[in-house]
């Protein structure tokens, strides 16, 4: 048991070490505005985390795409467990991940591979003259090992490391990120803590000369199940290495940065305090009805996407998200909408399995 427990410890600090070597420029705060390099890891994994928002990093029922969120999750998935999701996103684009899950008895390890991908399709090349060159094509996809162990009964701790590939015509960049994750159960209130310091690391080689910040964020979420119905409600709070997250739009007086601006009127400035903090949230649902939990429906919402995907003359549902899970003999299937903009959404669809489904129980114990 202590010899495992060294081993991952070792296991953890060992990549670790891999992801942040000469990276120190990482860890400060998150730039918003889309300045983040390899920015499609931020997308939701499978259909459910698109259905609530992607912020399930504290709920382990044998999802192994939760560990892409939070590797310590993996405690409660089984051997064996596949799942393999697809979405369809604006202007053709297509993003998907596959994740498969495995157990080391031994060491006392779950563990999960995971590969993720997108393609923006097909471009027309141009000269500077503006004649027709060569089509090429966009794409950038993350191979994702992950490890977890369970440390004391109620707290778990888990690693994932990401090598992460983007092309874009002759401009190529590789990058080498990584997770650390801790989830917190108390089965007897039916609460959960997840802490996730997420995408942390470096680009290995750049596009150009400007070496670029990755995605790093620094969330905590909180599940609660409610006694008295099948309902379970979760809170997450992202961006905590970076207080003041609001986006510089001259054209909207309340989203300016005037936080800190001592010649703007006191109310503008406690309704952009009070909006920044609303922005650090996102909220999710999931009824679970069903002897068995056979139907989810899920419901989440975003305040941050809503306020900046917003458009003043229009009411819109940016920021809200919905879907549904159903089980069928072996299978889960799972649906997810994300509201986006007027223009439209994200359509997620995720299949799930096991192996142990399908009499390999023997082959993989």
């Amino acid at each position: 048991m202590i010899e495992s427990v060294r081993f991952f410890i070792r296991f953890s600090m060992f990549f670790l070490s891999l992801v942040l070597f000469a990276a120190p420029a990482s860890l400060p705060a998150q730039v918003t505005g889309g300045e983040s390099v390899y920015a499609f890891l931020d997308l939701p994994a499978s259909a459910r985390m698109a259905a609530l928002r992607g912020n399930l990093l504290s709920v382990a029922d044998g999802d192994v795409v939760l560990a892409e969120a939070n590797p310590a999750l993996l405690r409660s998935v089984e051997k064996g467990a596949l799942s393999f999701s697809h979405a369809f996103l604006p202007a053709g684009i297509q993003t998907g991940y596959f994740a498969y899950a495995h157990r080391f008895e031994k060491a006392g390890l779950n563990a999960h591979l995971g590969l993720r991908y997108i393609a923006y399709g097909s471009f027309q090349g141009r000269d500077e003259t503006g004649a027709a060159t060569e089509m090429f094509k966009a794409k950038e996809t993350a191979l994702i090992v992950g490890a977890s162990r369970q440390l004391y009964e109620r707290l778990s701790l888990g690693v994932n490391v990401k090598v992460v590939s983007s092309a874009f015509e002759q401009y190529n960049s590789w990058g080498l990120l990584g997770d650390l994750g801790f989830f917190y159960s108390d089965t007897s209130r039916n609460l959960h803590l997840g802490l996730v310091f997420r995408q942390f690391g470096r680009q290995l080689t750049t596009y150009a000369d400007l070496r670029e910040r990755p995605p790093y964020d620094l969330r905590l979420a909180v599940s609660k199940r409610l006694k008295y119905l099948p309902f379970r409600l979760t809170v997450m709070y992202h961006d905590l290495q970076d207080w003041n997250i609001l986006y510089d739009d001259p054209t909207r007086k309340e989203d300016q940065l005037l936080l800190f601006d001592e010649s703007v009127p006191q109310e503008d400035k406690g309704f952009a305090w009070f909006d920044n903090l609303a922005r650090h949230f996102t909220l999710s649902g999931e009824f679970l009805l069903g002897k068995r939990e056979s139907l989810r429906l899920r419901l989440g919402y975003d305040h941050q996407l809503q306020r900046e995907m917003k458009v003043r003359t229009y009411r819109s549902l940016a920021g809200f998200s919905l879907g549904f899970g159903l089980q069928v003999k072996r299978f889960r299937i799972d649906y997810g909408y994300a509201f986006q903009h007027l223009a439209g959404g994200y359509h997620y669809f995720t299949l799930s399995t096991g192996l142990r489904q399908f009499g390999h129980k023997k082959a993989l114990d």
